[in-house]
């Protein structure tokens, strides 16, 4: 099994990394995040080198070392960078537009479909792509994927709201269906 837990993570520059009673919180130059570490991981800094430590050896507390290793890093790389999933509406009269903090997509129902965007979280676009964009990458996540939820990509035709790098596996429909069938 791999012990990626005891690696240790580097804090660039600019990221200021703090612990109080078993939370975690992480400032950059983009905002500030913070996570609640479990009771059987601790988290110690030494200049710019930040180790995860267990406090046991069972599977589970050394699986939970590498987990909040890679929610460590994750942070770091919000508070610096920023986290970003790119979404595309695909299909004729879809369109989406961004109201303030909200979200409102056009896509084939009787009404138009309003998205709040949670906390630390904005919206962008450019023509048929939406962007999400953020600091916490779960929240990010969440939020496309609810946005996807609206209308998923079907598969005869590919209408639908997919994510940019997606791939959809069409099906040929009735009509390929039946000549396939008489040959």
């Amino acid at each position: 099994m791999a012990r990626f837990g005891k690696l240790p993570v580097n804090i660039p520059e600019g990221v200021k990394i703090e612990t109080l009673d078993g939370v975690i919180k992480v400032t950059g130059s983009k905002g500030e995040t913070e996570r609640k570490l479990p009771k059987k991981v601790t988290v110690k800094i030494d200049r710019n080198i930040l180790y995860i430590e267990s406090k046991g050896k069972d599977k589970q507390t050394l699986s939970l070392q590498g987990t909040i290793r890679s929610h460590i890093i994750n942070m770091i790389t919000g508070v610096t960078i920023g986290w970003k999933k790119t979404l595309e509406l695909v299909g004729s009269g879809y369109r989406a537009e961004v109201r303030g903090k909200d979200l409102v997509l056009t896509v084939g129902f009787s009404h138009p479909v309003k998205i709040t965007a949670p906390e630390k979280i904005g919206f962008s676009l450019s023509k048929n792509i939406i962007n999400v964009e953020g600091i916490d990458l779960e929240t990010v996540s969440e939020t496309a994927a609810k946005i996807r939820h609206v209308r998923k990509p079907e598969p005869y035709k590919g209408k639908g709201i997919k994510y940019i790098d997606e791939v959809i596996r069409r099906k040929a429909g009735k009509a390929a269906a039946k000549t396939v069938g008489t040959q």
